[in-house]
């Protein structure tokens, strides 16, 4: 147990470094729509590494138990906002930041409740319905029109993407920031399911501590 607790404690610092680094790219990502196959509309890069930082949190919520995983969310939440204001804007950051702190402490009690189940639906479930708050509240600070005066306020232009556009060939307009929310989610459904590969490579390697299985 003692090996177990030292080197846990050696792995901390790097899922710490892992969410920084995942949620700051995401947050430069997400300014870039993805302009290949005609989807410029409906997805940005953002999408692609984002999923990622569940995985980050569902593996240190394994190892380590909630209570240090909220750690890793908090320290990687406040490392990721101040990057987040060089690489993007402050409204960007504001927006990264208060859709990850919800969206990942959401993960982390829903991964708890149901860590002793099957191996796959921890991660997979928490994954789903954190994806869709964080979406749905990174979208609406970061771009939608009622919320530009955060823009203002840093002396930044309004990056609001509040125009209409056709919604996904239905025939009715949405705000394209409706529109990448929703192909930003379906995304981070798709790529939520191929975290798991990696998820059950790495649990192998991830003994749980002594407080990891208490519910908290």
């Amino acid at each position: 147990m003692i090996t177990s607790e030292k080197n846990a404690s050696v792995r901390l610092p790097l899922f710490i470094a892992a969410m920084c680094i995942v949620v700051a790219l995401s947050n430069y990502l997400v300014q870039f729509p993805f302009e290949h196959f005609g989807m410029g509309n409906i997805l940005t890069w953002g999408a692609f590494t984002y999923p990622v930082a569940f995985l980050i949190t569902d593996l240190a919520n394994r190892q380590f138990g909630a209570v240090r995983a909220r750690n890793v969310v908090l320290i990687g939440f406040v490392l990721a906002v101040v990057l987040s204001i060089w690489l993007a804007t402050p409204r960007i950051a504001i927006a990264s930041g208060s859709a990850f702190l919800v969206a990942q402490l959401l993960d982390i009690s829903i991964f708890n409740r149901l860590r002793n189940g099957n191996w796959w639906s921890a991660p997979l479930l928490s994954s789903i319905i954190g994806s869709a708050v964080d979406t749905l509240l990174f979208f609406s600070l970061a771009f939608a029109a009622r919320f530009a005066t955060i823009d203002t306020m840093f002396g930044h232009e309004d990056g609001s993407l509040a125009f209409a556009i056709e919604f996904f060939g239905l025939g009715f307009n949405v705000p394209l920031w409706v529109s990448l929310a929703v192909g930003d989610y379906g995304v981070k459904l798709l790529i939520a399911l191929s975290m798991l590969i990696p998820y059950r490579i790495l649990i192998g390697n991830l003994k749980p501590t002594r407080n990891a299985t208490v519910v908290r």
